[in-house]
């Protein structure tokens, strides 16, 4: 049984398949260079009961950027249609472990459902566990009616970022791999600068995970300290397009830190302006 409000293990979570109110929502979303694809891998086998949310579709339309988060009316769209509504129990998984999850557990907090917990393990431990899985696609209850309550603090837009980053004394937190932070190695996407925002820090998001879970508090305390961020303080996370910077948020929720805020368009929007500063190294 996990001690984090956040997270349900699989043996908590089995006993409530069907139960009226509760909504299994797999996440799963995979980078090119991982060589998986989420729908085809859920359509084979997911958690019984369970629906697809698909991270490239329920985003802003007509945006450029991968991602965007959308519109609490397209949110609410989005997720009615999947039969999942702002009063239910919202069990969150991937099939990595712990990686596209948080994002969509951030996006169901952040339009105001009020009961959102992440698998701990996601798929991967459902399985090891011995679990049933089903296949073949998702059966949805009825379309269902989501009430959106948008929390306009748990973003950072980017004229905002920039206006933080030219004021500097801000904690931001990085959550790309370090060989990316520093400029060593090119950014996946064309067309994007490499390096970081000035006055940011790199925390790879792998260094709050173990075996495929979030740490304990004691482990994601050591680090962001190790790394010179005080995770009582507040800390803009970013990433490469918004999607692994909120295991940073679910870190530091874990702490007890509820100042934390996404920077949404992250690396991506940020290296492929023109005009905005860049910084290399590992500083």
């Amino acid at each position: 049984m996990s001690t984090n409000p956040f997270l349900i293990s699989s043996e908590e979570l089995a006993p409530w398949r069907g139960r009226d109110g509760l909504s299994v929502v797999d996440a799963s979303w995979y980078l090119p260079a991982q060589r998986r694809f989420a729908k085809p891998e859920f359509e084979a086998a997911h958690i019984p009961g369970a629906v697809f949310f698909d991270q490239d579709a329920i985003v802003a339309a007509g945006s450029p950027l991968p991602h965007t988060l959308p519109s609490p009316q397209e949110f609410a769209a989005g997720v009615g249609a999947l039969g999942v509504t702002e009063s239910d129990t919202i069990v969150v998984y991937d099939g990595i472990g712990l990686f596209s999850a948080p994002r969509v557990w951030w996006m169901f907090r952040t339009f105001g459902a009020r009961d959102v917990r992440i698998l701990d393990g996601g798929f991967p431990a459902w399985q090891a566990a011995g679990l049933p899985v089903e296949s073949g696609t998702a059966k949805p209850r009825a379309a269902a009616s989501f009430t959106p309550s948008f929390d306009a603090d748990a973003v950072v837009s980017f004229d905002a970022m920039k206006a933080l980053v030219a004021a500097g004394g801000v904690q931001i937190a990085d959550a790309r791999p370090t060989e990316r932070f520093a400029g060593e190695t090119p950014e996946p996407r064309p067309g994007v600068r490499s390096g970081h925002m000035p006055g940011a820090t790199s925390l790879p998001f792998g260094t709050l995970i173990e075996d495929g879970r979030l740490k304990d508090a004691e482990g994601l305390r050591r680090a962001f300290t190790q790394v010179g961020i005080d995770p009582d303080e507040p800390v803009v996370t970013s990433c490469g397009s918004g999607v692994t910077a909120a295991i940073i948020n679910l870190a530091l929720e874990t702490l007890q830190n509820r100042r934390s805020r996404l920077y949404d368009g992250s690396w991506t929007e940020w290296g492929s302006a023109p005009d905005t500063p860049v910084a290399t190294g590992h500083n």
